[in-house]
C-alpha cells in the first residue's frame, strides 16, 4: 500500500513540478521574441510546445544527476530507503507550489533553484546540515552570481555592436550583410555544438574529447555554410536604398528570423535540461520505493515524455504571465534587442556548462536583457521590475527550502515513514 501511494504521489507532484516549469521557465526562450514583435503569442506558445517537449524526451536524461545524487549525500540514506522517496515527494510538491505563487504575480523564478533549496530543506530537516554538500552547493551559488553578469555583459557588447556599427551607420543594410552572416554562424555553432553534446553521450559510444571536436568543427562547417545563403538572401530581399530609417525597418525585420531561430534553440536546451527538476526527485522516488538510492540509474524514456508533456501543458494554460514579464516589462524589446539578449543567453549557458557549473537560464535572460537596456541607457531599464525579480530571486531558496522542511514531516506521518535509523 506504501508503495502504491508513494509512487501515485510522485507521479502527481511530478507532473505538477512540471507544469510549473512551463507555465514559469518557458518565458526564458520565448520571452524577448513576443516582446519584440518578432512572433506572435499563439506562435511562440506552438513552437515552444514543440522544441520543449523535445529537448525534454530526447536530451533530458543527462542532467538528473545533480538534483539526485549531488544536493544531498544519498548514501546517509541507505538504512531507510523510503525516507528519501519521501523527501523528494516533499521536494517536488514545495518547489512546484512556490513557482505557481510566483508565476500567479508574473515573476520569473528559477526552478533549479526552487527545486536545489526544496532538496536541501528536507534533507536538513530528517537527517542534519552534513547531510548537504556544501562544497557542490559553493560552486552552483558562484554561477548564479556570475552568470547574470556574463550574459548583460555580452548582450551589451553585442547590442552596442548593432546599434554603432549597423543601426547607426550610414548604411544599414549593406553594414548588416557583414555582421548577421557573421551573427548567424556563431549562432550556428552555440546551437550545434550544445545540441550534439546532449545527444552523443545518450546514442553514441564515443569519447568526449572526439565529440566536441567533431560538434565544433561540424558546426563551424554548418555556420558558414549558413552565413552564405543568408548573405545572399539579403542581397536578394534587402536591397539598399532609401532613408536611413527605412534601411533601419529592413534590418530588425531580419534580426526577427534569426531571433525565432535563436529562441527555439533556447527551448529547446531549456527542455533539455531542466526537465530534470521534475523528473530527477521522480527518479528519486522510484529508487527509494525499490531500496536504493544510486544516483547513476537511468531515467526511463516514458518519465522523460511524462515531464516533457507537463511542460507543454504548463506553457499552454498558464506561460503567457511570465512571457509578457520577461518579454516587455523589464526594457522595450526589439528584434535586434531580442536576438543580442537571446544569443547572449545561449552562448553563456554553453560555456558554464562546459565548465561544469549548473546556471539558471532565468538569471542569464534577465542579466542579458538588463545588459541590452544598458547599452540603451539605465532610463530604459524599469527599475521597479527588476527589483521584483531580484527579490523574487532571493527568497525562493528559503521558502522553498521550509516549504519542504514542513511538508516533509506531514507526509512522514501520513505514509508512516519513520526517522533515519529506523526500520522502513
Amino acid at each position: 500500500m506504501l508503495v502504491e501511494a508513494l509512487t501515485v504521489t510522485a507521479v502527481v507532484a511530478g507532473f505538477y513540478m512540471a507544469w510549473n516549469i512551463g507555465a514559469n521557465d518557458v518565458a526564458n526562450a520565448f520571452g524577448t521574441s513576443v516582446g519584440s514583435g518578432a512572433i506572435t503569442m499563439r506562435r511562440a506558445l506552438l513552437l515552444a510546445a514543440v522544441f520543449e517537449f523535445s529537448g525534454a524526451f530526447f536530451a533530458g536524461s543527462h542532467v538528473t544527476k545533480t538534483i539526485r545524487g549531488e544536493i544531498v549525500s544519498p548514501e546517509m540514506f541507505a538504512g531507510n530507503t523510503q525516507l528519501f522517496a519521501v523527501g523528494m515527494v516533499a521536494a517536488l510538491i514545495a518547489s512546484s507550489v512556490w513557482l505557481n505563487v510566483a508565476t500567479f504575480f508574473g515573476q520569473p523564478v528559477s526552478t533549479t533553484h526552487a527545486i536545489i533549496g526544496a532538496v536541501i530543506g528536507f534533507g536538513v530537516s530528517v537527517v542534519n546540515v552534513h547531510c548537504v554538500r556544501w562544497h557542490k552547493l559553493g560552486h552552483i551559488a558562484a554561477s548564479w552570481f556570475i552568470s547574470p553578469l556574463v550574459g548583460a555583459a555580452i548582450s551589451f557588447a553585442v547590442y552596442y555592436g548593432l546599434r554603432r556599427f549597423v543601426l547607426h551607420s550610414r548604411a544599414p543594410v549593406s553594414r548588416a550583410r557583414h555582421f548577421v552572416p557573421l551573427g548567424l554562424a556563431a549562432m550556428s555553432c552555440v546551437m550545434l555544438y550544445s545540441i550534439l553534446q546532449g545527444a552523443y553521450p545518450r546514442f553514441f559510444h564515443i569519447e568526449r574529447a572526439e565529440a566536441c571536436w567533431i560538434a565544433a568543427l561540424t558546426a563551424l562547417v554548418v555556420g558558414n555554410v549558413a552565413g552564405v545563403v543568408v548573405w545572399a538572401v539579403m542581397r536578394r530581399r534587402c536591397l539598399p536604398g532609401g532613408d536611413l530609417s527605412r534601411q533601419a525597418e529592413r534590418v530588425e525585420g531580419f534580426f526577427a528570423r534569426l531571433q525565432i531561430l535563436d529562441a527555439c534553440y533556447l527551448s529547446f536546451a531549456h527542455g533539455a535540461n531542466d526537465v530534470a527538476n521534475a523528473v530527477g526527485p521522480v527518479v528519486g522516488v522510484v529508487q527509494g520505493i525499490r531500496g536504493t538510492v544510486s544516483g547513476a540509474a537511468a531515467v526511463p524514456a516514458w518519465i522523460l515524455a511524462f515531464g516533457g508533456v507537463g511542460i507543454v501543458v504548463g506553457l499552454a494554460t498558464y506561460g503567457y504571465k511570465v512571457i509578457e514579464a520577461v518579454g516587455t516589462k523589464i526594457t522595450e524589446v526589439t528584434p535586434t534587442r531580442g536576438f543580442a539578449a537571446e544569443f547572449s543567453t545561449a552562448t553563456t549557458v554553453l560555456v558554464c556548462s562546459l565548465l561544469g557549473l549548473p546556471i539558471s537560464t532565468t538569471f542569464v535572460l534577465v542579466g542579458a536583457v538588463m545588459g541590452v537596456g544598458f547599452a540603451r541607457g539605465l532610463s530604459s531599464i524599469d527599475g521597479r521590475v527588476v527589483r521584483r525579480i531580484f527579490a523574487s530571486w532571493v527568497i525562493t531558496i528559503p521558502v522553498s527550502a521550509a516549504l519542504s522542511a514542513v511538508l516533509c514531516r506531514v507526509l512522514m506521518a501520513l505514509f508512516g515513514v519513520g526517522e533515519l535509523g529506523a526500520a522502513p
